[in-house]
């Protein structure tokens, strides 16, 4: 079996010519083709049509997290400009975050940092006299923490509506549109926190959704609050020297009941994001039966290949019980925490039997998750997808993908 860490990335390469990338959506967001991989066979249609190829009363499982609009640009009083990225609240939670009134303070990437000269950054809010203004409070490792405060009653999320910019990924080269602010975002989105879409819901509409249920087929929904470091490089050798990004999951009791009871049904992760909610899921579980006595369930990058963790054997079944107990014990209505778990080649799923996603850059930790789910056939498939036509990453086509038993 393949040891994760051992993994060089230049390995999970192909060549992505510049005008393959999805610069815009489609007009229609179900007519995106989708490349169907089963028991090593290839196929296509749109995704109008994804029922036909899902079987009847599976479960679909969709990340309902919402994109705020965490691009923000202040100029200066000499003229320049200073970009600031939001990335993840500072030592607190995103519902009180971007609630609060007044003030709040994040974790961000600065551009033009080196101008940043002036103790505090201001601009009109738009409403009445009200401004917003920000302080640069600290360096950290790899970003820094800023301090936000506005003089109107108004909360954080709403001023972000006013001022912020919809966070496009870096490979789209173009400004921010009027489109993009319903496109990239999917229609069921609702818990604001991502700084990146989940970008496998962008393709569902009512239709689709009206289609699943004809079928039978169930949905159910997980948040995980999808950060900038989706995007990080890496840029290590090999991946014991990559730091896997950590992002937050936001998941109900009921939901992790719901879930239990669908275990014997065909269970199809609906992006990335909701695959490594599911599996984190799971080894959160298992630490919960293994150490009943923690108090906090998160999941750090390599923990789910070592020992005790990678030789416990205990059943999905199992892990969620033993989840839901820790869950009554700690008085916990809804499991808040990280995740930083790291799916690559050599990787065993616990929960997903199938993944809908869409086509990832080359070298990306993603491709890495595509890796473990179909083996080497992600060559065909991404070989295929080049050859037929398909438009690639966020707002590009994308595929079903049924997880080959090891």
């Amino acid at each position: 079996m393949t040891d994760p860490k051992k993994i060089s990335i230049l390995d999970y390469t192909y060549e992505l010519p510049v005008d393959r990338i999805a610069l815009h959506p489609l007009p229609e967001r179900d007519a995106s083709k989708l490349l169907i991989y089963k028991n090593g066979e290839i196929s296509e249609d749109v995704y109008k049509n994804i029922a036909d190829y899902l079987p009847a009363e599976s479960v679909l499982i969709f990340n309902n997290t919402k994109v705020i609009k965490a691009r923000i640009r202040f100029q200066k009083s000499s003229g320049g400009i200073i970009e600031i990225f939001l990335l993840e609240p500072f030592e607190a939670d995103y519902t009180s975050t971007l609630s609060a009134t007044k003030k709040t303070t994040w974790k961000c990437m600065i551009g033009g940092v080196s101008k940043w000269k002036e103790e505090k950054l201001t601009q009109e809010l738009g409403i009445r006299n009200w401004e917003l203004g920000a302080t640069l409070v600290e360096k950290l490792a790899d970003a820094y923490v800023v301090e936000f405060n506005w003089n109107g009653d108004i909360s954080f999320a709403e001023v972000l509506e006013q001022v912020g910019d919809i966070p496009l990924p870096p490979y789209i080269k173009r400004k921010t549109e009027e489109e993009d602010t319903a496109r990239y975002q999917t229609i069921y989105a609702v818990d604001e926190g991502s700084v990146a879409a989940p970008t496998a819901g962008l393709h569902f509409t009512e239709t689709v959704f009206k289609s699943l249920a004809e079928k039978n087929i169930q949905t159910a929904f997980v948040t995980l609050h999808v950060g900038a470091g989706t995007f990080k490089p890496v840029k290590a050798a090999t991946m014991q020297d990559h730091e896997m990004h950590a992002e937050w999951i936001d998941v109900g009791f009921e939901m992790i009941v719901q879930l239990i009871e669908q275990l014997h049904k065909t269970i199809v992760a609906v992006g990335t994001t909701s695959l490594r909610t599911l599996e984190s899921l799971y080894w959160m579980g298992a630490k919960a039966m293994l150490q009943p006595e923690l108090k906090q369930l998160n999941i750090s990058q390599w923990e789910v290949y070592e020992a005790p963790l990678a030789n416990s054997n205990i059943t999905a079944k199992e892990s969620l019980a033993a989840l839901l107990n820790w869950m009554k014990t700690n008085r916990q209505e809804r499991l808040f925490t990280q995740s930083q778990i790291l799916i690559a080649p050599g990787y065993q799923f616990k929960i997903a039997k199938a993944i809908i996603t869409n086509f990832h850059q080359p070298q990306s930790t993603l491709l890495l998750l595509v890796a473990a789910a179909i083996g080497n056939d992600w060559k065909t498939i991404y070989k295929y997808a080049l050859e037929n036509d398909f438009r690639f990453l966020s707002y590009g086509d994308g595929s079903l993908l049924f997880i080959n038993e090891l």
